[in-house]
């Protein structure tokens, strides 16, 4: 019997190991937002972005931005270790920022200004992807036309049925006036994508939006009057009739620099956000206070 504990207690041993190693190992936060691995990720001399962990909790993506270029990185659990960060989407004049990955994690959906193949240089945001392979990852596909315009589209995340939700300033004469769409799936295309109504989209910047895989809850960057900083963080919860809640402004985190780059973990306990050129973690608990 003893020899029986001793053998289950063996095989369970690299198992806690590797959920203690979740998160880059990291010390989880309360609800007071800290920052994410700090010397490692963060409070570095690079400016950091958007950030995404898989599902499992074993791949992590963010975008940092060295010589004033963003490109995307990426870190994996392997064997109880957390490697090196690495680069694996990057362009040689253009920017690669924001990563998210698909609801079947199979693509990495990020932003660049770079111009699709055979077309004068772009001198917008569009939204692109690289789909896993055997050796890696694809070179970058365009997303297509149902998404991109003319103008810039930012920020990705998906429901679990696929429906994308994005920021975009196609229907706008201002630079900075950008608003929320989403674009349903159908057959593995996306359809027209429909602008959210007022609850979310005001005349000001509304950008960076994370949609709950469930869809139950927005939480998005917006810069309006009133706010903390140079941009807030704002949460709009989806009520039974289908329509959004009046957005609120996340106070227990905001501050007077900006806050943006939302994205909250598979599993639902952490939420994470840029500031202050860092990434930052807090606990998704914060947000239900602004439910009612």
């Amino acid at each position: 019997m003893q020899r029986l504990i001793l053998l289950t207690i063996t095989l369970l041993l690299p198992i806690h190991f590797t959920l203690a190693q979740k998160y880059l190992g990291q010390t989880p936060p309360g609800l007071k937002p800290a920052v994410f691995a700090p010397g490692l990720i963060s409070l570095s001399k690079e400016s950091d972005f958007g950030s995404v962990f898989s599902k499992d909790g074993k791949e992590f993506f963010y975008a940092t931005e060295p010589g004033g270029k963003a490109e995307i990185r990426y870190m994996r659990l392997q064997n109880g270790k957390w490697s090196k960060p690495r680069t694996i989407v990057s362009h040689p004049q253009h920017g690669c920022n924001d990563p998210f990955l698909s609801p079947d994690e199979k693509r990495l959906y990020f932003i660049s200004e770079q111009p699709i193949k055979g077309k004068k240089r772009k001198r917008n945001y569009d939204i692109w992807y690289v789909q896993r392979t055997a050796n890696g990852w694809s070179a970058p596909i365009n997303a297509g036309k149902n998404i991109n315009s003319d103008k810039n589209e930012y920020y990705i995340s998906f429901t679990k049925s696929g429906t994308m939700y994005f920021s975009s300033n196609k229907e706008s004469t201002s630079k900075w006036d950008f608003d929320i769409y989403a674009a349903k799936q159908q057959n593995g295309q996306f359809m027209k994508p429909v602008k959210l109504g007022k609850a979310v989209n005001t005349p000001h910047y509304e950008a960076d939006v994370f949609v709950a895989p469930d869809e139950s809850y927005l939480i998005f960057c917006a810069s309006r009057p009133g706010g903390k900083g140079r941009g807030d963080l704002y949460v709009s919860f989806k009520q039974k009739d289908g329509s959004w809640t009046k957005s609120k402004n996340i106070e227990a985190i905001n501050t007077a620099s900006h806050e943006l780059c939302p994205f909250v973990t598979a599993d639902g306990k952490y939420l994470f956000f840029t500031s202050k050129q860092d990434i930052y973690w807090v606990d998704a608990k914060v947000i239900e206070q602004y439910r009612k």
